[in-house]
């Protein structure tokens, strides 16, 4: 088969693809027209009979990503070897406030509206809870618990 490397850079310029997508029909007896084909008008017209082609682009597949992703999702993978950077570029300080600070304010909110504690005490653990006193939500419910803040108490 001839190497048509006149007809592939007109019909690169047909299709408006890179050569390298251009597909030609390998049939030897569609070659001679192939060969004889050496205007942009013959190469239109060999597209239109289905003797060139463009070839469909390429992708990368993200099926291993995905799967090393939900290996992750639980756990895998992140031994110290795949670590870069410091725990601190990890897991910063502020987004650990701001997970721990929104917890906590939302438990407060809970127990405003339901009735557990009013609004003299919401007001105050509010307050402490931006001071940082308190750790984590079981810290703060046994703070409540402790000084006798809840109303059922």
């Amino acid at each position: 088969m001839p190497g048509f490397t006149t007809q592939r850079r007109l019909a690169a310029a047909e299709l408006k693809v890179g050569e390298s997508r251009v597909w030609i029909n390998p049939d030897p007896e569609v070659s001679g027209d192939l060969s004889d084909a050496i205007t942009h008008e013959d190469i239109r017209s060999q597209i239109q009979a289905g003797n060139i082609k463009a070839k469909p682009k390429k992708g990368n597949s993200r099926g291993r990503i995905r799967a090393r992703a939900e290996k992750r999702a639980y756990g895998h993978c992140k031994g110290p070897g795949r670590r870069r950077g410091a725990v601190g570029a990890r897991n910063p300080r502020k987004e650990q406030w701001m997970t721990k600070i929104r917890a906590l304010r939302k438990r407060l909110r809970e127990m405003r509206e339901g009735g557990q504690i009013d609004s003299h005490a919401y007001r105050l653990l509010y307050r402490k809870s931006k001071g940082g006193e308190y750790r984590n939500l079981a810290h703060l419910n046994a703070y409540i618990k402790a000084k006798g803040l809840a109303r059922g108490e």
